[in-house]
Parts: C-alpha cells; sequence; structure tokens
C-alpha cells in the first residue's frame, strides 16, 4: 500500500486535515490545495492517502485509482462496492486513529475529498466513525449509503459539514450533491451548501471559501 502524503505545518500542528482524491487521480492531485491552504492554516497537518489501483466495472474493468468499484451509473445514482467502500473507510478511520494517538484533538481532524474521495469522507464521518470530529468537506460529490433508513448518532450529528458543488457538473449531478447535502440537514448536521458555475472541477473561489470554512473552526 502506498504511503500517504503528508504535508507539515511551518508551527508544532495541532490540527489535521485528510483529504482523498477523486477516480482515476492520485494523491499528488491536490498537493497544490493542501500547500496553498497551510499558508495560512500553519499548525495544521495535511494527509492525502492514495486509493489501491483496481478494476473499475463502468470502465470496461480497465484497472485504475479507486476506493471502490462503481458497478454501474444512472443520472441519479451510482451501483457500488459497499464492501470496498468499507474498506476505504476503515483505512480513513486508521488514519483518524494515528493522528488521535499523535496528540491531535478528534475536535481538531477534518475530512476532505473530491467526487468518489467525498463519498468516502461522507460515509466515514457519518457511519464508519462513531465520534464526533472537526467536519467533513464533500467536493463535488454524493453520498451513495445515506437513504431514509439511516439514523445516526449525536456525536457524528456533532460534526459539521460543508458540500461544494459545480452547477454544471456533468458527471455528478448537482441534484446528487444535493440529496446527500438535504440528508446532513434532515439529520440535524450543521451543514453549509455552496455553489459554483462550473463543471466537475475546483475554482480557486472554492479553495477560498474552503480556507475560510477551516479556518474559523480551526481557530
Amino acid at each position: 500500500m502506498t504511503a500517504p502524503l503528508v504535508f507539515k505545518p511551518i508551527n508544532a500542528a495541532d490540527a489535521c486535515v485528510i483529504w482523498l482524491h477523486g477516480l482515476g487521480a492520485d494523491q499528488s492531485d491536490f498537493a497544490p490545495v493542501a500547500q496553498m491552504l497551510q499558508r495560512s492554516l500553519q499548525s495544521t497537518r495535511f494527509i492525502l492517502p492514495q486509493a489501491p489501483s483496481r478494476p473499475v466495472s463502468i470502465n470496461g474493468g480497465y484497472a485504475m485509482p479507486s476506493w471502490y468499484d462503481i458497478l454501474s451509473m444512472s443520472p441519479g445514482a451510482r451501483a457500488i462496492s459497499r464492501e470496498e467502500l468499507d474498506h476505504s473507510a476503515a483505512t480513513v478511520v486508521g488514519l483518524i486513529e494515528a493522528q488521535i494517538a499523535d496528540g491531535i484533538d478528534p475536535s481538531r481532524i477534518f475530512l476532505a475529498g473530491f467526487s468518489q474521495g467525498g463519498a468516502v469522507v461522507l460515509h466515514t464521518a457519518y457511519l464508519a466513525w462513531q465520534g464526533t470530529l472537526g467536519g467533513v468537506l464533500a467536493l463535488s460529490t454524493y453520498a451513495p449509503t445515506f437513504d431514509d433508513e439511516l439514523k445516526i448518532n449525536p456525536n457524528q450529528q456533532a460534526t459539521p459539514a460543508l458540500s461544494l458543488h459545480g452547477t454544471s457538473d456533468a458527471v455528478v449531478a448537482y441534484e446528487m450533491g444535493q440529496r446527500a447535502h438535504t440528508y446532513l440537514e434532515q439529520w440535524g448536521v450543521t451543514a453549509d451548501w455552496q455553489h459554483y458555475p462550473m463543471g466537475h472541477e475546483v475554482l480557486p473561489e472554492e479553495i477560498v471559501d474552503i480556507g475560510h470554512w477551516l479556518a474559523q473552526r480551526i481557530a
């Protein structure tokens, strides 16, 4: 397994952001973003894990970095391998536990993810991890395991979230992102929503908004 990229802050670390890349990308994808955010978040460690390479059914079984297999997709839904998603969530839980063992309070640990990585962090924060975290950043993503039967505990409910999505996203439909956000609101999570005139991508304006959101909570 490839070791995560770790960006150490200027000052002693007292907060951490664990950031997951999207399908077919790699751990260096958000390295420039992590380095940019660290200019103002000078005591925040950034950890960028790497998804394993595995066959992806919707791409003809071609192997690529993937947090879980996508079996089929429609404009408003995805059929996925829940077993592989759970395994990826367990990997993130292991990273959280390692940060806690290193002295970082859970309330100062944040999960961030783009697209498929975002689905993993939503699943981790509100299903797999039973405690409270500093927050979740869900970029251009969806929540394949959220449904009307799901109940979250008060600790999970106390983890805030910021969802960010492009109004012209042709990969993960805008409505899929909104649906995940609506579930969070229904469960009593402090959930913010931001949208941008973009496709399946990240804009500088979006990174600025993320930086402000993180700074408010880390301060």
